[in-house]
């Protein structure tokens, strides 16, 4: 069973519910074409540091519904996204979730990026009965807190001890390490389970230092972490990356970097230029070459957006054919938001990022891969067999 809400959590649902947000909504709109619609709801920061996560998410969203559309829809119905810029703040994804859970045309909510955004949310769609499938939220508690929230990204307590175990240790060879991190529900998940793999793998953590939302002068933590003369420096995020790359560079710290959280980020590579030069970091996914379906879609994307996909882009595409398929196993019943959070439990799919099917709490397992920065241009170094 999913853990039940704290007693803050239940509080704020009641809340909710007494403003006549009621749970059982059902899908009757007609297009000007007077086709029958499903709509969605994406949530994305599309400004901000996370911007770059938010278009993709936008963007392939958007490609998954033109497919489904153009091969005829699902039970007779075509499928919509409305979408809302987030901004990567807790407060405004949450406004923007309370705004779609009111809504009785949209059906489920693809999103958000950021796990506390994500988790933030959680009392909100609970109360109003509605799907939030969350491509990347990859907190451990975040699936757990209402059968409504929803995440295919993988989860920190398997991917953070996988950094520590085998990149660090097995891949790298070095026990002494340095941490920074940004201090957000995401952040703190991924640094507390990577000491846990530490402590696991027998690694040294000699220093460590946090920041906020936003921060652009990482000057003072970085030359914090130099003082212990670590290994290696280990930075947990996705938009600060190339930052306090570029930062740690020009405080003439030679130091090997590795990266939890951006996957094989292009603006990475755009922002760094040599600077990103060696870095390595974990992904659960990297488009495959030699596989034509995954060449197609990464030159589709990359026409469409004026930049290379990455992992998060791949699963906001695959949360789409999820939620097409929830839909598709209603079958003739009664398209509602509690028949689709009922359906999508159960669904299993084989999604361009690889098998899809859910735990009990709604999120998944994943294997991961170990990339670096080669020649200007992300490689994979070890397999998904690596920690075998």
């Amino acid at each position: 069973m999913k853990k039940v809400l704290s007693v803050l959590l239940t509080v704020m649902m009641v809340a909710t519910l007494l403003t006549g947000c009621g749970k059982e909504k059902k899908s009757d709109e007609t297009s000007a074409e007077g086709e029958k619609v499903i709509k969605f709801g994406l949530l994305a920061p599309l400004t901000g540091t996370n911007a770059e996560y938010g278009k993709g998410f936008q963007i392939a969203t958007a490609m998954a519904v033109d497919e489904i559309n153009a091969a005829g829809g699902v039970n007779g119905y075509k499928l919509a996204i409305e979408v809302a810029d987030s901004k990567g703040d807790q407060k405004e994804s949450s406004d923007l979730a309370r705004k779609f859970g009111d809504d009785k045309e949209i059906m489920a909510i693809i999103g958000d990026f950021a796990s506390g955004a994500c988790m933030a949310n959680a009392p909100i769609v609970d109360a109003a009965g509605i799907v939030q499938l969350s491509p990347t939220a990859s907190n451990p508690d975040y699936a757990g807190m209402s059968p409504y929230t929803f995440s295919i990204m993988g989860r920190q307590d398997a991917e953070a001890p996988f950094f520590a175990k085998y990149i660090i240790d097995k891949y790298l060879g070095v026990k002494s390490v340095a941490l920074i991190y940004i201090n957000s529900d995401w952040g703190v998940a991924s640094h507390d389970n990577f000491v846990k793999g530490a402590k696991e793998a027998g690694l040294n953590i000699v220093a460590e230092a946090n920041y906020v939302q936003d921060e652009k002068d990482f000057s003072s933590v970085i030359l914090k972490l130099k003082a212990a003369n670590p290994e290696v420096l280990i930075i947990f995020d996705q938009g600060a990356v190339p930052q306090i790359v570029n930062q740690v560079v020009q405080l003439d710290w030679d130091v090997k970097m590795t990266t939890l959280g951006p996957g094989t980020s292009q603006q990475i590579l755009d922002l760094c230029g040599e600077n990103a030069e060696g870095l390595i970091t974990s992904t659960p996914f990297f488009f495959d070459l030699n596989n034509e379906a995954h060449t197609a879609w990464k030159d589709t994307f990359k026409e469409k957006s004026g930049f290379e996909p990455t992992v998060h882009p791949v699963v906001a595409y695959d949360c789409v054919y999820l939620l097409a398929k929830a839909v598709e196993m209603i079958g003739n019943g009664e398209i509602t938001r509690d028949a689709i959070r009922d359906n999508l439990q159960k669904a299993e799919i084989e999604g361009l990022a690889g098998p899809i099917k859910f735990s009990e709490a709604g999120d998944i397992s994943r294997q991961y891969l170990i990339c670096a920065v080669e020649d200007g241009k992300f490689v994979i170094k070890e397999g998904y067999d690596y920690s075998k």
